[in-house]
């Protein structure tokens, strides 16, 4: 593979208004709101911030009819300074702690938390 495998990501919300402040509360940026891609789809979509060309996997929280939220045997990792800052945000944020910072080798370290909607995402940093 040329690329990294993964190309873009959606987060299944139910909550909107909860789940994207939560989201910009724990990853401190802001999320763009971007029109459905099928005419007639309705679809709610809030991306968060990208670069075209940079490094990572582009994604939304997206909000649609007969898409639950919860666990569902997929785990996005978010990049970080230090996932333990962002573990805690999560908390201060509505979401729980799965597991605190914990080493995964030369690979760095990783935290699990849920988000509002009880999706698990990874939290993952060098240091």
């Amino acid at each position: 593979m040329k690329n990294n495998p993964v190309g873009w990501f959606e987060i299944y919300v139910q909550d909107m208004k909860r789940a994207k402040a939560f989201y910009e509360g724990v990853l401190q940026g802001k999320l763009e709101q971007i029109p459905s891609p099928t005419p007639g789809l309705e679809v709610e979509l809030w991306s968060f911030p990208m670069s075209e060309g940079g490094y990572g996997a582009a994604g939304a929280l997206a909000k649609m009819e007969g898409c639950a939220s919860g666990g569902g045997g997929t785990l996005v990792y978010f990049a970080c300074e230090d996932c333990a800052v962002e573990a805690a945000r999560a908390a201060e944020h509505g979401g729980r702690i799965f597991k605190e910072k914990m080493s995964i080798g030369k690979y760095g370290f990783i935290a699990l938390v849920f988000d509002t909607e009880e999706n698990m995402i990874g939290l993952h940093s060098m240091r």
